[in-house]
């Protein structure tokens, strides 16, 4: 977390501030908050210059014309004792011509001025507010990434380039560079060859001087952990004054896209958006789009094909949403599993169908905009680097967000999706696994299953005397054993969903996860994950349905003369959700062994699913291990938040890159412990672990003896090995 003064310099005291010699011009002394950064200028001297002399982050894009106003600052007025100061309103020269006329996108606020054009006439303290720093602190609510330095890897330099001569023996893009080092005090490589074709039109369109230069706008692209030491390139130009400088951060997942525009200037969230990812037709999981590659000639190419054009149509929908333009998009993060990171970059991914699930790469990597079809000519898309064959740039970044190196407490960070990524540890070490858990938890593979949209059941509850159901959809806050919960769902569904459907129509993620709980709870479930028998008569028999050999809960049914499906669990929707929470216990359990621990300090449900799920009904499935609920919170989609941090901070970027060369991959596929891990952790919570914390939070049913295990040898399999508790610090 950074914030305040980012240069890592002691604030300046009175004492300490320099002074200039005493022959020529009287020099003045200006104090520049909240960096403490003080210094003493020549009278005259703008305030973006005085920034500029004491090493202040003060923002500018039109390079001190009084155009984008980015430089905005605010004198203060009074008496400052710590720097033995008095400023008074004339500390600073009138506002002239140009500062009177400012129109531009970011309105003047109250007792601001262009740092451009007010010019230091006395002693004064100016205050830099964040919207001005450069690389200012910034906290979002939309993508909470926190309170991060804003440290963008673009940017922009409005430069006059001097009229075309005879004797200029340099090329065009030769002139905008030295213009820039010249006007910026900066030094560039190059320029990107994509930019080279659309260089001389803006040029020649930009507004000239008096002189017959033009005004134009130079895109820069930096590269480097550092930013002192740090190497740019020029990836476009533009005529005039541009000052929207944007970036994309996407998680490519393998049910969704879901992506954000970001300005990198202020660090604003301008437009959140997301699509099915439209390779789910070919394959539900991951392994099954990989098979589509080695059974169809081309199919990699379609696949790439496929998810190219979701990405461009994204970007553009969230641009059309922002009312900004591609081609203002100069950095593009992507993120996401190693199958669709190798897909989406044209690379085979059929080496990560099989062990030993060899990547092409785990290093981060970079290519321009349009060699990905992405329609942002500008545009540097940076692919955020792997953890392991199954363990890729989505996890990564979900640890950037959730910070487990961050942190002297043991922390278990699962991102559930259909491949579930866990990650276990401390500012120590950290491990990492993946489980297959498949789609289930997504809704796929359940009879009454679906996405996560209005009119699904996320919430339900289960009356353990009378099995009488109450559920709550998505889109209506009330349940449905409460007056006018039908008539609320019919309009409010209706209304969210942007269609003819209303009502209930089925039940998603969380709501699949808390229906089995429930059941368990309520006993009618047995702890191997049986539907118990219709029960005779009575409103208990009423909640049961016979399916000949197996049962059914009957969960929802319309009210009279309302349409919508009767929504029900079967006995193969519990089964499907039993292998799936199994595979991720057992991948969570085996990351405990390894780090010699019984349980983490706390737990952090990533994803789009586990922001919903109910802390204690995931503990109630078996789902993670018996630990203090309290500690158990959703960090949302954490590889979307990562991504944006890392889009917003190059050293942030850094330390992502960092951590992920230092996390140790546990293979589950390989583990000899694996199966006896998933065979134990099939029953209802779980087949040996105790659960003590949870028992005190809820009450749970009574164990009549062991559970019988299914997919087990018909015994119960011994107890799992734990290590004693012993966390490490």
């Amino acid at each position: 977390m950074e914030a305040g003064d980012q240069s890592g310099k002691q604030r300046v005291t009175q004492q300490e501030v320099p002074r200039l010699p005493t022959d020529g011009p009287v020099p003045i002394r200006v104090v520049f908050t909240p960096s403490g950064r003080a210094g003493a200028v020549n009278a005259g001297t703008t305030v973006l210059d005085a920034a500029r002399e004491l090493g202040v982050d003060l923002d500018s894009v039109c390079g001190g014309r009084g155009i984008c106003g980015r430089c905005q600052v605010v004198p203060s007025v009074g008496s400052f004792p710590k720097w033995a100061i008095t400023a008074g309103p004339e500390a600073l020269s009138s506002p002239g011509a140009s500062e009177t006329a400012y129109e531009g996108r970011r309105p003047l606020g109250h007792s601001a001025r262009l740092g451009c054009q007010a010019r230091v006439q006395a002693d004064v303290v100016v205050d830099v507010p964040p919207e001005s720093q450069l690389h200012g602190p910034v906290v979002r609510k939309t993508v909470d990434v926190g309170g991060i330095a804003l440290d963008p890897l673009a940017t922009l330099h409005a430069v006059t380039v001097p009229p075309p001569t005879l004797d200029e023996r340099r090329g065009l893009a030769e002139v905008v560079i030295d213009c820039v080092a010249d006007e910026w005090g900066v030094r560039l490589a190059g320029i990107l060859p994509g930019a080279l074709p659309a260089l001389h039109a803006p040029v020649a369109a930009g507004a000239p001087d008096d002189t017959g230069g033009r005004l134009v706008t130079v895109a820069v692209r930096w590269s480097g952990p550092e930013r002192s030491k740090r190497t740019g390139v020029v990836t476009a130009v533009w005529p005039g004054v541009a000052t929207a400088a944007l970036g994309v951060a996407i998680d490519i997942g393998s049910t969704t896209i879901a992506g954000h525009l970001v300005d990198l200037h202020s660090g604003d969230v301008l437009a959140s958006a997301g699509r099915m990812n439209p390779q789910i037709r070919l394959g539900e999981d991951l392994m099954s789009r990989v098979s589509y590659v080695m059974m169809n000639p081309g199919g990699a190419q379609e696949l790439t094909a496929l998810v190219r054009d979701s990405l461009a149509a994204l970007i553009s929908e969230l641009c059309s949403d922002a009312c900004a333009e591609p081609d203002a998009v100069l950095e593009v993060v992507l993120v996401g599993n190693p199958i669709m990171m190798h897909i989406a970059l044209g690379i085979d991914p059929t080496p990560l169908g099989q062990a030993p699930f060899t990547l092409a790469t785990d290093a981060s990597v970079e290519v321009d905009g349009p060699q990905m079809d992405l329609p942002c000519p500008a545009a540097r898309v940076y692919v955020a680097p792997a953890i392991a064959g199954h363990v890729g740039a989505d996890t990564a970044a979900a640890v950037l967000a959730g910070g487990p190196d961050r942190d002297d407490a043991v922390t278990l960070l699962v991102d559930v999706g259909t491949n579930a990524e866990i990650v276990l540890g401390s500012s120590e070490r950290l491990w990492a696994a993946s489980s297959p858990t498949g789609p289930a938890f997504e809704g796929a593979q359940i009879s009454c299953g679906q996405r996560a949209t209005p009119g699904a059941i996320e919430r339900v509850r289960i009356d353990p005397v009378t099995w009488a159901p109450r559920v709550r959809v998505i889109g209506c806050d009330l349940w449905s054993d409460e007056p006018g919960f039908a008539e609320a769902v019919e309009q409010r569904v209706a209304a969210g969903a942007r269609s003819t459907a209303a009502g209930v129509t089925g039940i998603c993620g969380s709501g699949i996860i808390e229906v089995v709980a429930e059941m368990y709870l309520a006993r009618v479930l047995s702890r191997d994950g049986v539907i118990a028998a219709p029960p005779g008569e009575g409103e208990r028999a009423s909640r049961v349905a016979s399916d000949g050999r197996t049962s059914s809960f009957v969960l929802y049914e319309p009210p009279d003369g309302a349409d919508g499906p009767t929504i029900t669990v079967t006995q193969n929707d519990v089964r499907a959700i039993q292998l799936a929470k199994a595979a991720l216990r057992a991948g969570i359990d085996l990351l405990c062994e390894h780090a010699g621990i019984e349980a983490p300090d706390r737990v952090l449900l990533a994803g789009a699913f586990g922001a919903h799920i109910d802390p204690v009904r995931a503990m109630v499935l078996g789902l993670i291990g018996d630990c203090d609920p309290g500690e158990v919170r959703s960090v949302g989609n954490a590889a979307g938040t990562g991504a944006v941090r890392a889009l917003l901070s190059g050293r942030q970027r850094s330390e992502m890159e960092r951590v992920v060369r230092s996390i140790r991959k546990i293979e589950t596929a390989t583990e000899p412990r694996f199966q006896e891990l998933f065979v134990a952790a099939m029953a209802l919570p779980h087949a040996t672990a105790p659960s003590p914390l949870l028992a005190a939070a809820v009450d749970l049913p009574e164990q009549d003896g062991p559970p019988r295990v299914v997919g087990g040898p018909g015994e119960t399999p011994p107890p799992a090995r734990r290590r004693r508790s012993g966390r490490r610090r």
